[in-house]
């Protein structure tokens, strides 16, 4: 059990947090490059690829909860975390570069039995991460610089993902082949390299013993955890308000404000602004705590976003203003929710008298995916039933209703996740006091 005082110098911050770089940078393809290589460049087709791809990330979204539960139940001279680790790294490196660099003439099987692999590996990979971060230490604050750094890798990691290909002159609509097989052999030097890095300069927390529950009766427990269900519940709909924009962007910047080339630019400029974001509202939640900083940011973020559906053809600078300011606040929704996430564990580690670390982030990675998965299946079946058409001739209400799902519809549900957040019980003295506790029952 983490210590209720640890605080970490930064280089070991530093050492933990840099391995969200490659996983960052590894994760961003599978979304943005491999659907269209394998449905164009291959040949498979768009229905194949994204029914492969459909029951791939359903398959990984059960192994959530089982990695999460077997994660938290390894006692070994090693540590708890770390085995795990270790173990996924291999077959991440292998089951990526199959991904990235098939040979001839791979079809449906192949991609699926290889995207079921990477997603197992990122799993195994990522949940022991993040639950190793929310063990380093048990102090409120100290929390959230653990959470910042690793974040703020994650955010680099995906910038230069992104401006990899550029930086190479590289086309990425054309060159596909060219660009997965250059972040693939990269993430295979860097992940290992930063893994080591971490197993090295991190230290190990203290655990202790323990009887694991029955699975059944864990999940009362969880059930009876009022924070950790309105954590979850917040969570989830400020996934969706973040997802709905994310999904729309590319259609929005193209369709609306008629500017596409800019769309890279522009979302470069988001993510720079989330990593200058990171130390505000780190600085925020010390002055007043975690939930209303991360309150906070969610009203900014909305009194920001809730001009962009006035926006039209041209607006580009306004356009342009809107996602420097907004963009500020995702450091805040990066930082903040997984420190959050980190107290509400404690608490249910008083309850339960367990670590179960993993498998309560384990479900929030479910609920993550829940929220992207219900961003899409809310934005597209709107978008065809109002007519919109991507890169058509649209009709003026096509593209209002675009517009306030990119940003009306977003920030009503926001201010929803404020509403769950502002009044979230747990604060620095409760928290405090929990530690002493649980040091006292675990010692």
């Amino acid at each position: 059990m983490a210590g209720p005082s640890t605080r970490l110098t930064w280089t070991t911050l530093l050492a933990y947090g840099a391995l969200g770089l490659p996983l960052a940078a590894l994760n961003l393809p599978l979304y943005v490059y491999l659907p269209a290589f394998y449905a164009a460049d291959i040949g498979l087709g768009l229905t194949t690829v994204g029914l492969v791809l459909f029951c791939a990330r359903l398959l990984d979204t059960l192994t959530d909860p089982i990695i999460g539960e077997l994660g938290d139940r390894t006692q070994t001279r090693f540590g708890r975390r770390r085995p795990w680790m270790v173990a996924a790294c291999p077959l991440l490196i292998v089951a990526t570069l199959m991904l990235f660099i098939p040979g001839a003439g791979p079809g449906a099987v192949y991609l699926f039995v290889w995207t079921s692999l990477a997603y197992l590996a990122w799993t195994m990979m990522i949940l022991p991460f993040t639950a190793l971060g929310a063990e380093l230490s048990g102090d409120y604050h100290e929390r959230s610089r653990i959470t910042g750094a690793r974040e703020g890798f994650v955010v680099i990691g995906i910038i230069l993902a992104a401006a990899l290909p550029i930086m190479l002159g590289l086309d990425a609509d054309t060159q596909r082949r060219e660009v997965l097989s250059v972040l693939g052999w990269s993430m295979a030097v860097l992940t290992p390299l930063l893994l080591v890095t971490l197993l090295v300069m991190t230290p190990e927390p203290k655990s202790h013993k323990q009887r694991p529950l029955a699975f059944r009766e864990g999940l009362r427990i969880a059930r009876q955890n009022r924070p950790f269900l309105r954590l979850i519940a917040a969570y989830i709909l400020n996934g969706i308000a973040n997802g709905l924009p994310a999904t729309l962007f590319f259609l929005f910047v193209g369709d609306v404000l008629k500017v596409g080339e800019q769309a890279g630019p522009l979302l470069l400029l988001y993510f720079v602004a989330g990593i200058i974001g990171i130390p505000i509202w780190l600085q925020i939640s010390r002055a007043i705590g975690k939930h209303r900083a991360w309150a906070a940011a969610m009203l900014w973020a909305s009194a920001m976003f809730v001009w962009a559906p006035f926006l039209g053809e041209g607006d580009l600078f306004l356009f342009t203003l809107i996602c420097a300011l907004s963009g500020l606040s995702l450091g805040a929704d990066m930082a903040l929710p997984a420190s959050l996430q980190a107290d509400v564990v404690d608490l249910d580690s008083e309850t339960s008298g367990q670590q179960r670390t993993g498998l309560f982030f384990a479900l929030w990675s479910m609920a993550t995916k829940l929220s992207l998965a219900l961003a899409i299946g809310i934005a597209f079946p709107v978008l065809d039933l109002i007519g919109f058409t991507a890169g058509g001739d649209n009709t003026p209400s096509a593209l209002l209703g675009l517009a306030m799902l990119y940003g009306l519809l977003p920030v009503a549900i926001k201010l929803a996740a404020t509403a769950l957040v502002w009044r979230f019980p747990i604060d620095a003295r409760e928290q405090s006091e929990r530690q002493r506790r649980l040091a006292t029952k675990f010692s």
